[in-house]
C-alpha cells in the first residue's frame, strides 16, 4: 500500500484552513510541502516548525507567472508527487443580481486557477510515472442551492474535469480524487465567501439566507484537521474512491442527492424510453 504521506506535496491555499492543515498533516506524515499563498510571509510559520521540509512561494491562482515560477521552485525542490487545488473562495449571489465581473471572477478562480495549474503541472508528473490530484469541491459540487449558483457551478465544473482527467491519467501511474467537504469549522465562512454588490430588491429570500450562512462561521461540524487524515487515508487505501464526501453533513445531502435523482430517472423511465425509434 502507497504512503503518500511521505511524498511531496504542492498546496495552493495553503495559508489557512483546509491547505494548512493539509500542509501540517503532510509534515507530521514526514513529507515535503511546497506551500503557496498570495502572501507567503504568511506561511513563515509553518516553514520554521519543520526547517528544510517547507517551501513558501507565491502564487495567486489568477497569474500565469506566478504559477510558473511556483511550478519551477517545486522542480527545484524534488518535484510534485501530491498536487493539491484547494485555493478558491465561495460566493453568494442569485443568477440575476450578480454582476457579469462577479461571476467571471469566481469561476477564475475556483475553475480556471485549478484547471491551469493542473496543465502546466502535468508534464513533469507524467515523466516520473506517478502522481496524485487531489482537487477540493464541495457539496456545492453535488447540489446546488439558491443564490450560490455561480459557487456551484464552478465546483460542478471542477468535479467534471476530475472525472474525465481520472480517465486520461490512470494509464500515466497518476490517479485523482475529488473532495467533497460539508461544513468544516475553517476561515472559509469568515474570509473566504463574497457576496453580490447589487442585491436585487426583489430576492429578499436570498439577502436572509446570505446572512444565515455568514453567521454560522464558528459552530461549523467538521474538523479540518480529521479530513485532511481522512484525504491521506483514502490516498493509501487499496482502492481510492473517486469521491470522497467528508463529514456527516455532506454524507447525508450526497445520499440525499442520489436517492432522488434515481427515483425521479426512475419514475420517467417510461417518457425517457418513448423517444427512441420504435424497434422493428
Amino acid at each position: 500500500m502507497a504512503d503518500w504521506g511521505g511524498k511531496c506535496w504542492f498546496v495552493t491555499g495553503a495559508s489557512s484552513g483546509f491547505g494548512r492543515a493539509i500542509a501540517s498533516m503532510v509534515l507530521e506524515n514526514g513529507g515535503k510541502v511546497v506551500a503557496t499563498a498570495r502572501n507567503p510571509a504568511v506561511l513563515d510559520d509553518l516553514v520554521a516548525s519543520a526547517p528544510g521540509r517547507v517551501l513558501a512561494t507565491r502564487l495567486d491562482i489568477r497569474d500565469p507567472q506566478q504559477m510558473k515560477q511556483a511550478l519551477a521552485d517545486a522542480e527545484a525542490f524534488g518535484g510534485i508527487d501530491v498536487l493539491v487545488n484547494n485555493a478558491g473562495y465561495g460566493f453568494l449571489g442569485g443568477v440575476e443580481e450578480s454582476s457579469d465581473d462577479e461571476i467571471e471572477a469566481q469561476m477564475d478562480v475556483n475553475f480556471f486557477g485549478p484547471l491551469r495549474l493542473l496543465r502546466a503541472a502535468l508534464p513533469a508528473m507524467r515523466a516520473r510515472g506517478a502522481g496524485f490530484i487531489v482537487n477540493i469541491s464541495s457539496i456545492a459540487g453535488v447540489r446546488a442551492f439558491a443564490g450560490s449558483a455561480f459557487y456551484s457551478g464552478s465546483k460542478f465544473a471542477l468535479e467534471a474535469l476530475s472525472e474525465a482527467l481520472a480517465g486520461e491519467l490512470d494509464r500515466f501511474g497518476i490517479k485523482v480524487l475529488i473532495v467533497e467537504p460539508g461544513y468544516f469549522r475553517t476561515d472559509f465562512s469568515g474570509r473566504s465567501i463574497m457576496v453580490a454588490g447589487s442585491p436585487h430588491p426583489d430576492y429578499g429570500f436570498l439577502a436572509r439566507r446570505r446572512e444565515s450562512a455568514l453567521e454560522a462561521h464558528g459552530a461549523q461540524i467538521g474538523d479540518p484537521a480529521r479530513g485532511a487524515a481522512a484525504i491521506l487515508k483514502a490516498m493509501n487505501s487499496e482502492n481510492p474512491p473517486q469521491r470522497l464526501a467528508m463529514g456527516s453533513d455532506a454524507y447525508g445531502i450526497v445520499r440525499d442527492v442520489l436517492s432522488s435523482r434515481l427515483a425521479e430517472l426512475d419514475s420517467w423511465r417510461a417518457l425517457t424510453e418513448s423517444t427512441d425509434f420504435p424497434a422493428e
